[in-house]
């Protein structure tokens, strides 16, 4: 190894992050982010960890945030290794990180399926070859070789050429709900600003300032 791990660090020292700047929406405050993180030109500002837990063992992947509607919403195959664990466990975990902008953001919540009516319209958008990937694909499962995938996307091309492909039954949204969300901003000498909002029992949040 070329490199000393230990000695890779930035100092962070954009900006603070105050409590009368938050608006008492959590969503809303996330959405003023999230404006910022695109029009700062981020690649892809929308791709969030997913983190997962299924018998004590948590799992994670980056999936990529569609909507912001009541919700974080994003979109993938029902029968993959998250869908099986959110079947099971729907409390997750979604962390955002704008590594340009020193800022992470984390969401805890319950997860939901959204209507079926959502994921039409939302698959009617996507790509000619992303609507195929998503009959060929039975993800998280094992194959033997790539050209598994190869010869399965030759035969749904055929099969659908000429006409409008329909969502798979096995392909949709999701829809987390969030119950915590906290907003962390980088800050010198590692002593960053913490803002937390948390849901009461009457669906208002209370937000409190953490330790860094």
């Amino acid at each position: 190894m070329n490199h000393n791990i230990a000695n890779i660090r930035n100092e962070y020292s954009l900006t603070g992050l105050h409590e009368d700047e938050l608006n008492p929406d959590p969503l809303k405050q996330f959405s003023k982010w999230f404006e910022e993180a695109v029009n700062s030109g981020l690649d892809e500002p929308n791709a969030m960890l997913l983190s997962t837990v299924h018998n004590a063992k948590p799992s994670s992947r980056i999936v990529l945030l569609k909507d912001l509607s009541e919700g974080f919403l994003f979109f993938t195959n029902y029968n993959s290794k998250k869908g099986k664990d959110i079947e099971i466990n729907p409390q997750v975990a979604l962390t955002f990180f704008w590594k340009e902008l020193e800022r992470q953001v984390r969401i805890e919540g319950i997860i939901e399926k959204t209507t079926e009516s959502e994921s039409d319209e939302y698959f009617a958008t996507r790509p000619r070859g992303s609507q195929i990937g998503a009959w060929v694909s039975n993800q998280s499962e094992v194959i033997e070789s790539r050209e598994v995938i190869e010869q399965k996307t030759k035969k749904y091309e055929e099969q659908f050429e000429g006409i409008i492909i329909q969502r798979p039954p096995h392909w949709g949204g999701y829809r987390v709900v969030p119950e915590y969300i906290e907003f962390w901003q980088g800050r010198p000498s590692r002593l960053h600003d913490r803002l937390a909002f948390k849901k009461n029992g009457d669906n208002s949040w209370k937000i409190e300032r953490l330790a860094p």
